[in-house]
């Protein structure tokens, strides 16, 4: 049952929303290419699959200068249930990037959420379990180990909700939490010696107990002698997230002295929770623009050297894993360009702030 108190309550603070922001519109005139404005790489994701689209390819060679593929570089993608690799669709994604001179990110080798079985099925067997871990990092890293700049090594350690640490297959199969991080970071750092080796989440500069717990592994991990180089902040962000909260997480981040990539950025229209959802949709892109401004004043703020790269989890609104659901009605607009390939507010958002 919805507490009347409560709806009219949100009602009140929607009203409030955006006051003394300037009204989010999409830039008009000349649009100048991203990747000219940045001063550091801009990224976006790629599947095999949009490669031969010309518009999606337009897009990426004008505005972007780093790619990550979205699914295709996971276990999920390259293990097989016979223990054997398969990279015919990450390597299309590598002479992609290779053939149009941008950089290649990699994303990612372990994940709590793929407990892959053939992994489960040695989770028993500790020598072997470990042989066939750093075999398939050694395999998939070193791969492309002349190309890839950097590598998401562990992808989402942190439990949602900050009170600890994911038990998943490799902590299980490596003896903890801390030893399987530090194992797959030194045998990544064997396997691709020139790449920023990155400890990737989410939500930390939303949840901010999250954002705690995360760089309090992240200095746990650097005590322990684990070659961690980089921090990756997700920013899959909550369009409500209080004002200055993403920036506080940010300087946060930084004390480490680490470079920090801005690595799956987006932000839903649609988040919140609402039933009904009261805001109009001119309001929550008020929300959308004020919280995106935020992180790209934040992330410029970071001294050049911290600045590794800020990516964007897709192209075009269509293209978002948040327009796969079911349930998707196809108007959510989480990205910089719209399904025609035209620049959304996003977009002016982060080409103004990183022009400043």
């Amino acid at each position: 049952m919805i507490d009347r108190r409560a709806l009219l309550a949100s009602t009140l603070a929607l009203a409030s929303c955006g006051a003394g922001e300037a009204p989010a519109t999409p830039p008009t005139g000349p649009v100048r290419p991203l990747k000219a404005v940045a001063p550091f790489p801009v990224g976006t994701v790629a599947m095999s699959g949009q490669l031969s689209d010309q518009d999606w390819f337009r897009l990426v060679s004008t505005h972007f200068s780093q790619l990550t593929p979205e699914w295709e570089m996971k276990m999920e993608y390259i293990l097989q249930k016979d223990g054997s690799l398969r990279f015919d669709a990450p390597d299309r994604i590598a002479y992609f990037a290779r053939d149009l001179d941008i950089r290649l990110f990699g994303h990612a080798l372990i994940w709590y959420a793929q407990d892959h079985p053939w992994f489960t099925a040695l989770v028993d067997d500790r020598p072997r379990f470990i042989a066939e871990h750093d075999r398939y990092i050694a395999e998939v890293a070193g791969r492309w180990r002349s190309q890839i700049v950097g590598w998401d090594v562990v992808n989402e350690p942190v439990e949602d909700d900050g009170s600890g640490y994911r038990d998943c297959v490799w902590s299980r199969g490596l003896g903890g939490v801390d030893a399987y991080i530090i194992r797959a970071f030194e045998q990544a750092r064997i396997a691709a010696p020139e790449a920023t080796l990155f400890l990737n989440d989410y939500n930390l500069e939303n949840t901010p107990k999250k954002g705690a717990a995360f760089l309090r592994l992240v200095e746990r991990l650097l005590k322990a002698g684990a070659p961690v180089q980089g921090i990756g902040i997700q920013s899959h962000l909550d369009i409500e997230i209080p004002k200055g909260r993403i920036a506080a997480f940010m300087n946060e981040a930084r004390q480490f002295g680490l470079p920090i990539h801005v690595s799956e950025l987006d932000a839903s229209l649609k988040r919140g929770g609402r039933m009904p959802d009261l805001r109009s949709r001119a309001q929550r892109r008020e929300q959308q623009t004020a919280r995106v401004a935020e992180l790209a004043e934040a992330f410029m703020s970071l001294p050049p050297a911290q600045r590794f790269a800020f990516t964007v989890w897709g192209v075009r609104d269509s293209d978002s894993w948040l327009r796969r659901g079911e349930n998707d009605d196809g108007r959510d607009s989480p990205l910089l360009f719209n399904d025609e390939g035209q620049p959304n507010p996003l977009f002016g958002v982060l080409s103004g702030a990183f022009d400043a």
